[in-house]
């Protein structure tokens, strides 16, 4: 009896897709997981996922939301919400993940064609490397922080005039980045391994954060009681509004990128059961959970240190005995090192193994994506709070909403969630549209994009002003880039001609 393309595969169910693709769209990497390859759970999936979240742009985004004016409700509130809303297309997006065990570079060739796949798969791979670079960035700062608390003193002197940090701190950074170059060497089964020892450690790690602050502090009262700068007769009143829906774009935005490829991850799961259950278990509620402990931990350093402190390393740099910052500090780079393997370099990693099966390899794509993230300079991109969340992450959603658009809307509303497995490996197949790309999904991608340019710019500062109206539509980046090109694509594929519906 023939088994159906939604049952987890036998080894050889697709044998025939891997003897007859194309040598140039397969490898060990990316080729569709077998039975014994599919072996997450649900509490493999959980984990991941608190391996990933339990990490400090997580605490920072949550501390910024305070620092941007909102008490700790709104700032947890807004954190909840966000990951509510993004919850929803990481699970759509990890379906045919495990349905058919395919990673997301090789998803995207469905709607993009088998070379415009790319497009997809590069924009969301250099995101990932400004994402790495973010991470081995907070290592190296965390390595820093104690190495200068260990001295009694910050080391490095004055910084370098081109670079804008002084030399220990590009050694701590270098040295940071070596330590995942090596583990990269691994593969990703090390991936499933790390996570899952990491997050009991991590959750418990976090909580005991929480509970110095609270002894610090004198209870959660003082910690929690500085009033939202947006209440009658604070300093911001009234804006509450203009604040509240760029954070939730943002918040949003945060795991824009993840909600793409979580394919990369799903295709080993058991069954869409373990995939949907293991990310609503890890998401939302270990997200709510750690920003709350950011919020509260940051709210709580105002009455310790008489100044919000937003960033933890520089917080754990402050904390009194050498064995609690050594302690602290080991656990910020086991938080790093668990979610930068894992979020930001699969994807980069798939993404140039797509572009190249023959030549390049998970390893080198990794080593690739981790030159990427040091050229990049990633601490100019979190330099201040404002930057963070108005620049950086909701201009990278306005780009990769509108991908999460057109990927959903061609699975589900035009595919009705099947696939051609066997296309999706030969040139000569539905996805070839022409000459490989789609020009329906590219075109819905351009459009998507274009009305959150404006409004990109003037956030980035490289414009001095723009018509309100687009700072608005900016406001919403994902969104409108989401709902704007599943539209477009699905309306621009029944005027395209093309056979890949004939799957």
């Amino acid at each position: 009896m023939a088994q159906s393309p939604s049952a987890a595969p036998a080894p050889s169910i697709y044998t025939d897709v891997v003897e007859g693709a194309d040598a140039d769209l397969i490898n060990d990497d990316i080729h569709p997981a077998t039975l014994q390859e599919r072996h997450w759970s649900v509490g493999n999936m959980a984990s991941l996922w608190i391996g990933m979240v339990v990490c400090v742009p997580t605490y920072m985004l949550a501390a910024g939301l305070i620092d941007q004016g909102m008490s700790w409700a709104q700032a947890v509130g807004t954190v909840l919400l966000g990951n509510l809303i993004v919850l929803v297309p990481m699970i759509l997006n990890g379906h045919p993940g495990t349905k058919y065990g395919i990673p997301f570079p090789v998803m995207a060739r469905a709607s993009f064609g088998i070379h415009g796949a790319h497009i997809p798969s590069l924009l969301r791979a250099l995101v990932a490397c400004g994402w790495f670079g973010i991470q081995t960035w907070i290592g190296g700062a965390a390595i820093w922080q104690l190495l200068g608390a260990l001295a009694g003193a910050p080391l490095g002197g004055e910084p370098i005039a081109w670079l804008g940090i002084n030399g220990v701190q590009l050694l701590c950074f270098l040295l940071f980045w070596g330590i995942q170059v090596a583990i990269l060497y691994k593969g990703v089964e090390s991936i499933r391994l790390l996570e899952t020892l990491a997050a009991p450690f991590l959750i418990v790690m976090g909580l005991a954060l929480l509970g110095w602050a609270w002894v610090k502090a004198g209870g959660f009262g003082p910690m929690l009681s500085t009033p939202s700068a947006f209440a009658p007769g604070g300093p911001k009143e009234g804006q509450f509004w203009s604040t509240f829906f760029p954070s939730l774009t943002a918040m949003v935005g945060f795991w824009a990128t993840l909600s793409l490829n979580i394919p990369d991850f799903t295709r080993y799961a058991k069954s869409q059961r373990d995939q949907v259950l293991g990310q609503a278990i890890g998401l939302p509620a270990t997200m709510t959970l750690f920003a709350f402990i950011g919020v509260a931990v940051t709210s709580a350093s105002t009455v310790i240190y008489g100044e919000a402190i937003w960033d933890p390393t520089v917080l754990l740099g402050k904390m009194g005995g050498g064995f609690t910052v050594a302690l602290s500090l080991f656990a910020l780079s086991i938080a790093t090192l668990s979610t930068n393997i894992a979020a930001n370099v699969v994807s980069p990693a798939n993404a140039l193994i797509n572009a190249a099966p023959r030549h390049v390899s998970f390893r080198m794509g990794g080593l690739v994506t981790a030159g990427l993230g040091v050229v990049m300079m990633p601490w100019k991109l979190i330099e201040s709070t404002g930057g963070y969340i108005f620049t950086w992450l909701i201009g990278y959603s306005a780009l990769l909403g509108p991908i999460g658009g057109i990927l959903i809307a061609d699975y589900f509303l035009l595919r009705r969630t099947r696939y051609d497995i066997h296309g999706l490996y030969r040139f000569d197949g539905p996805y070839r549209y022409r000459g490989g790309f789609n020009p329906a999904a590219i075109l819905a991608l351009v459009i998507a994009v274009l009305p959150n340019v404006p409004g990109f710019l003037h956030a980035a500062g490289l414009l001095s002003s723009v018509p309100p109206v687009f700072d608005r539509i900016y406001t919403y980046a994902w969104f409108v880039g989401f709902l704007l090109a599943g539209a477009l694509y699905l309306a621009l594929m029944k005027l395209i001609p093309h056979r890949s519906l004939e799957a």
